[in-house]
């Protein structure tokens, strides 16, 4: 029996609580500063000495699920992208069985580790379960400021999860490689060409390169807006919600230039009502479908050249690493990339930077240039 006061969680500048235990009954209310704790503290140990205080019964928690769903159709819906929100809804409905019927007040770190356990255990990618965790971690943030909980108990738990080193995900294609498979473009998939030229020459997600459209492109200027993605059949904003502005080679301008005289005769030859907006569509004018494009177009054309199968979204990384042999500075890639911050771009990409190794050792030398021998006498 008691009343304690405790921070939750320790750390300058959150709340105070005070926490009751009172013939096996608990009860737990934040007050707000240490001060302000100690006052209601005091007054309620006074109030228990004189048998003149009473808990409230508890409220009937609400569970997990039931509280994931209005901060979903609260915050989520008005707050996330689209694409988003459809991932979350994926998690919440084939990850979170188990924890939507527990009160949300009853769940502990053990019950999220042993959740966690079993997701990577199941085979799921450590990238996935990281996703699932924040998920549970967000909610439960609201959770607590909404005084359903005293503390978050996935706070934390994200060491758990031993992901993969971003540089076992980069599979480029080399210089020569490149080449090679755009020429195979050309002679077999020549529609296709400029689609697979602009991948390679500008590093633009998938979903951006579907969505680009001729406003976009700057000919005197000699730079693309990256303005929008087609994801999840949605078009929305770029990842992390920043458009970006990408130098464009003489090469793919030229290209471009050719595309969009061949596409207005094809408009005038097809009968469309209008040119189309978009950069790169169908023989019907229409979006491409990415699926389509990657089993019929971009797998085949690997394998007529003779490498290996990667992803499309390894041209991204072939751009990234042949700007990089280039000589070009890691601050320079991110802002072509559009990358959140520069950390990514080192952890993706530093490994690729010609002889970076070498330099760095070669600097810790003295300007001098002695050696062991001259100092021993031994030369």
């Amino acid at each position: 029996m008691g009343v304690l006061v405790r921070q939750r969680p320790k750390g300058k500048g959150n709340p105070w609580w005070v926490f009751i235990n009172h013939n096996g009954e608990r009860q737990a209310k934040k007050i707000g500063d240490k001060a302000a704790a100690e006052a209601v503290a005091k007054e309620l140990r006074e109030r228990l000495a004189k048998g003149d205080f009473q808990i409230n019964p508890p409220k009937k928690a609400r569970t997990f699920g039931e509280y994931a769903k209005k901060w979903f159709d609260g915050h989520g819906e008005t707050s996330l992208k689209y694409s988003t929100q459809k991932g979350y809804d994926s998690i919440l409905r084939i990850h979170l069985g188990p924890l939507m019927a527990t009160p949300i007040d009853q769940i502990t770190r053990a019950d999220l580790k042993e959740l966690i356990y079993g997701k990577l255990k199941d085979g799921l990618a450590p990238a996935r379960v990281m996703r699932i965790k924040a998920l549970i971690s967000v909610i439960l943030a609201h959770a607590l400021e909404d005084e359903l909980i005293v503390a978050n108990p996935a706070s934390r738990l994200g060491r758990l999860i031993k992901g993969k080193d971003r540089k076992a995900d980069v599979n480029p294609l080399t210089r020569e490689e490149a080449r090679t498979f755009l020429e195979i473009l050309g002679e077999h998939y020549p529609k296709h060409y400029p689609f697979f030229l602009c991948a390679l020459r500008t590093g633009m997600r998938l979903g951006e390169l579907l969505a680009l459209q001729w406003g976009d492109i700057d000919f005197r200027g000699g730079f693309i807006e990256v303005r929008r993605a087609f994801v999840e059949g949605e078009y929305t904003t770029p990842k992390n919600r920043k458009g970006r502005r990408i130098d464009m080679s003489r090469q793919l301008a030229e290209t471009l230039k050719e595309l969009r005289t061949e596409r207005k005769r094809e408009t005038l030859a097809n009968g469309w009502k209008e040119f189309p907006e978009l950069v790169f569509v169908n023989s019907a004018g229409h979006i491409l479908q990415h699926p389509n494009l990657r089993t019929r177009v971009f797998w085949p054309a690997l394998a007529k050249a003779g490498l290996r199968r990667i992803r499309l979204h390894d041209l991204r990384h072939t751009y990234a690493s042949m700007l990089i042999q280039n000589g070009e500075s890691l601050a320079y890639v991110r802002d072509q990339l559009g990358h959140h911050s520069i950390q990514i771009t080192v952890d993706t990409y530093g490994h690729l930077v010609p002889g970076a190794n070498r330099q760095a050792v070669d600097r810790l030398d003295d300007d001098v240039s002695i050696t062991y021998g001259q100092k021993t006498g031994c030369v």
